[in-house]
């Protein structure tokens, strides 16, 4: 795990002022990264890293050169699966210098090319130097479980792990991209490939860029896809454990490490069934999690201790204030780079501050519910076999009259089932609402038309497969990998992440509706069905059955108190920010509206969106 940065440019750069540069960028990333770092310069070219070393700690050293010194590599992330492909290498002939996982993507791609990426399960960003045909090629892994930045102007191609290190390759930092700040407004984060930057972008989950000396722009394309439904998919009475036993794998690999591990233990459902996966062969696990002082209705850490205690982990937990909260806020800004106003962002980077005094590698539960169905998709499933059901009864009748069906009613009742479907995760505000918000409103493409798009691009399928497909594009990568990565990384932290193993997620991507979210034998709705069954034989039977509270965050009811006077100094002072983009009248009625104390949940939304982005102003266009 590391940080990575470097460019590639048609023109070349003298050497010490490239050193020096290089040096820049990885510098502003070193808290990724403080065990080692790595330069490589050559007159077009420049990569360098900052290592966070948890796989041959004295071997891994980075950039990697291949026996000819043609190619140079650096990479962030972890192989999981990099012992099984070195034997397979060594089997035929070839060669290894260290045990790390980084020589296994160097010597895989020596061998296979772009195609070596197919065989490996891990979480990764790398850039590869060939200088046998003078290009770079950067590579994010499937679920965009790391980050990848670039700026390309036309000259030169600009990356790295944070966007700081672009910034700190740069003359002066870019214009704030309007685009960006509209699409906020609506999702609390910046939908990729956008940055909250000008001319910067994020390489999409499973692509991958390459550029070259003799061509004109980079060229990017996809290398993975979450797989369509199957047509015929398999559901029998093996189904629950194939699947236990590919998630169990799926810790087992990611328990691996030449460091300690532990598991960050939320005592909801997903992180309960990874740590008990994991705990069998790991005695004296570590396990932590974190609550919120003087707010008893969402602490949930009596179901944390009720698991610990059954798996008889090492568990620590922290709690929180508001002092905590705000203190830390200036900090949080600079290390998400781009404003996302995820509440629960502050909380995860104090328990995993907490962790990183303990272990240097820790398990959590992200994608579970993008990928099985979690949330509140039981309601959303009732409701959509509901509209299933009319349609059936209505072709039944058709056909017991001999009548056929009319177009316009079978469309209509399509429509009505695609119009239930939630297209994204977070929505607080239209087109219409921010235009009322806004100096200059500009010519703003609608911030929905990217999830329309994906539902074009997925085609046709049941809504839940649809809404997971959306899901796992934007809000998982964008909202939650991102703060899970910022926040990690913050604490020199590595986090990974079993759920979102490939495999787990081609399999849950092909099962029948029902096994992710459906029906239970006494007739009630229930989400990520498969998980909960599978749970059965390894958790308290009261994590399984419990409501999911997400990570809650008792700071909404802070601001109609506490709070009240942060946000009206971000809002409505004259030395705020964002009175240069933002109506002052507007600001004052996001302020009004979302201090109330019988404000509505919405109103708290846009109020504290409004706060982060104003605060991200602050730190970055000082």
């Amino acid at each position: 795990m590391c940080g990575i940065a470097g460019w590639f440019s048609t023109t070349a750069l003298p050497e010490p002022e490239s050193q020096t540069r290089l040096k820049a960028m990885c510098d502003a990333i070193a808290h990724r990264g403080p065990d080692d770092d790595g330069y490589f310069v050559e007159d077009h070219i420049a990569l360098g890293m900052r290592r966070l070393s948890i796989v041959d700690l004295q071997g891994g050293h980075q950039p990697m050169t291949s026996a000819d010194g043609a190619i140079q590599l650096v990479f962030n992330g972890e192989i999981f699966n990099h012992t099984q492909l070195r034997l397979s290498l060594q089997a035929r002939g070839v060669r290894f210098h260290t045990s790390s996982d980084t020589e296994v993507i160097l010597r895989l791609y020596e061998e296979r090319g772009m195609k070596a990426f197919d065989e490996l399960n891990g979480m990764f960003a790398v850039a590869i130097f060939d200088a046998r045909d003078h290009s770079l090629l950067l590579v994010r892994d499937r679920l965009g479980v790391k980050p990848l930045y670039y700026s390309w102007d036309g000259r030169q191609l600009i990356f790295a792990s944070e966007i700081k290190a672009i910034i700190a390759a740069l003359e002066k930092p870019p214009a704030v991209n309007p685009q960006a700040v509209w699409d906020y407004l609506t999702f609390r984060y910046v939908p990729a490939p956008h940055t909250i930057w000008s001319g910067i972008s994020k390489l999409l989950p499973a692509h991958r860029l390459k550029i070259s000396r003799g061509a004109p722009r980079p060229s990017i394309e996809r290398w993975w896809s979450v797989p369509r439904p199957a047509r015929s998919a398999a559901d029998d009475a093996t189904t629950v454990e194939r699947f236990a036993s590919l998630l169990q794998n799926a810790v087992d690999i990611r328990m691996r490490a030449d460091v300690p591990v532990g598991i960050l233990l939320s005592g909801g459902l997903d992180s309960s069934v990874i740590a008990a996966m994991a705990a069998p062969s790991h005695p004296k696990l570590s396990t932590f999690s974190v609550a919120f002082e003087g707010a008893d209705h969402i602490d949930e850490r009596k179901w944390a201790h009720l698991v610990a205690t059954q798996l008889q982990t090492d568990h620590q937990d922290i709690v929180i204030g508001k002092k905590e909260f705000t203190d830390f806020l200036p900090d949080f800004v600079y290390y998400t780079d781009e404003p996302l106003a995820d509440l629960a962002s502050i909380p995860l980077y104090y328990v995993c501050k907490l962790a990183r005094g303990n272990v240097k590698v820790v398990l959590s539960g992200e994608g579970s519910d993008e990928v099985l169905g979690g949330y509140s998709f039981d309601v959303w499933a009732q409701r959509w076999d509901e509209a299933a059901s009319a349609n059936n009864l209505y072709q039944r009748a058709l056909r017991a009259v001999g009548a056929r069906s009319s177009p316009g009613f079978d469309q209509g009742l399509l429509d009505l089932r695609q119009a239930l479907q939630p297209l994204t995760m977070t929505s607080y505000m239209t087109s219409e609402a921010k235009r009322q918000l806004l100096l200059d409103q500009g010519d703003m493409q609608d911030s929905l038309d990217g999830t329309r798009a994906m539902l074009r691009d997925f085609g046709q399928a049941s809504p839940l497969s649809q809404a997971l497909f959306t899901y796992c594009q934007d809000w998982l990568v964008e909202d939650l990998l991102m703060k899970a990565d910022k926040m990690s990384m913050a604490n020199s932290l590595e986090l990974r992440t079993p759920f979102l193993d490939y495999r787990v997620v081609e399999m849950a991507s092909r099962l029948p509706d029902h096994w992710r979210v459906g029906r239970e034998s006494d007739g009630r709705y229930s989400t990520k069905r498969i998980l909960r069954h599978a749970a059965a034989k390894l958790v308290p039977s009261e994590i399984i059955t419990r409501p999911k509270m997400g990570f809650p965050v008792p700071v909404y009811d802070w601001l109609s108190n506490e709070l009240k006077p942060l946000a009206h100094d971000c809002l409505c002072s004259e030395s705020a920010k964002l009175r240069t983009w933002f109506k002052a009248d507007a600001l004052a009625g996001l302020v009004a509206r979302g201090t109330a104390i019988d404000a509505a949940n919405d109103d708290r939304h846009r109020l504290w969106n409004a706060m982060i982005l104003e605060l991200w102003f602050r730190r970055w266009k000082a």
